[in-house]
């Protein structure tokens, strides 16, 4: 579109998005696009209503819980037109010695709840208009609108891909019923790749790429699920305690990761420093302490240990 053929309202759009934007990157995120608030399309809604009809969602009830929302995204705010989407880096600069035991570099700072709803705030304070904020907690499919905003693609890990930057990111969203220029979707460009299959060591992701069962997948056996981890998958654990990056480790675009900025984003000085023995010593106040405004609450002091008895008894 020429600027000679631009509207005022078309400036205006185009003019505010920029503005968005430019406080994204001021605010640390990553990445920033823009997306046409709509519902999903249907390969998507139906592919997601099989995955939830095959009980692949374990027993994370609330995954079938307001479908319809989490698949049009007007009916979580009523009048809704854009989709802001950024993306927040959490690789750490320092991680855990190989030796010791490992949880998930995603929850090695503070909670990443606290810290991308206080950044989406600051940004959605650029908007006039109504807003609604999500992270993670809201029925929206974030990887899906993260694609078509142009941040990235959905990988065969089931995680959203930045080119050159990988996927070790935290997604957020506004969404406003302002008018905004919208971003082209990205394209796929995992090609023949199929490292993060390979490495799962469950076979958790389906060949098809369109499906994650997470019924073996150990990042939901070691952090959402509360029965006992099965002699089956206890032997795949390895040192890992909490989650599981194996699948994030193998992709060739996590090779050159984009290293967080974010100070509560990165390591816990205290676990850095923890030893095999301490993590099977570790008192209920131990834990507290350790965790404090730590995302790792979610697997609960009972879960934690649960694990870390688990890989000493595969």
């Amino acid at each position: 579109m020429s600027s000679k053929s631009l509207t005022d309202n078309d400036i205006k759009q185009r003019s505010l998005s920029d503005k968005i934007k430019a406080e994204a990157k001021r605010l640390g995120f990553f990445a920033c696009g823009i997306a046409k608030a709509e519902a999903v399309d249907t390969d998507t809604a139906d592919t997601y209503r099989q995955w939830i009809g095959s009980g692949m969602h374990a027993d994370m009830s609330y995954l079938a819980n307001n479908i319809n929302k989490r698949l049009d995204p007007t009916l979580l705010m009523p009048g809704a037109r854009s989709i802001i989407c950024v993306a927040l880096a959490y690789a750490p600069k320092t991680v855990i010695p190989e030796n010791e035991y490992q949880i998930a570099k995603y929850a090695y700072g503070h909670d990443y709840h606290e810290v991308v709803k206080d950044k989406l705030r600051q940004l959605a304070a650029l908007l006039p208009t109504e807003t609604k904020i999500c992270c993670d907690t809201v029925p929206i499919l974030e990887r899906y609108w993260a694609e078509k905003a142009g941040i990235g693609w959905i990988g065969r890990n089931h995680q959203l891909i930045i080119p050159h930057a990988g996927s070790m990111f935290f997604l957020g969203e506004i969404i406003t019923d302002a008018y905004l220029t919208y971003d082209p979707p990205a394209k796929n460009h995992c090609g023949n790749c199929h490292e993060c299959m390979k490495a799962c060591p469950t076979g958790a992701l389906a060949s098809d790429r369109r499906h994650i069962d997470a019924r073996r997948c150990l990042s939901y056996l070691t952090i959402e699920n509360r029965d006992e981890i099965s002699d089956e998958f206890k032997k795949d654990m390895g040192n890992c305690i909490y989650g599981c990056d194996r699948c994030l480790d193998a992709c060739p675009w996590n090779k050159k990761a984009a290293v967080t900025t974010e100070p509560l984003l990165q390591a816990n000085e205290k676990l850095l420093l923890m030893t095999r023995e301490k993590w099977n010593n570790l008192t209920i106040d131990e834990y507290r302490d350790l965790f404090r405004g730590s995302a790792i609450k979610r697997a609960k002091y009972e879960g934690l240990t649960r694990n870390i008895k688990a890989i000493q008894h595969p």
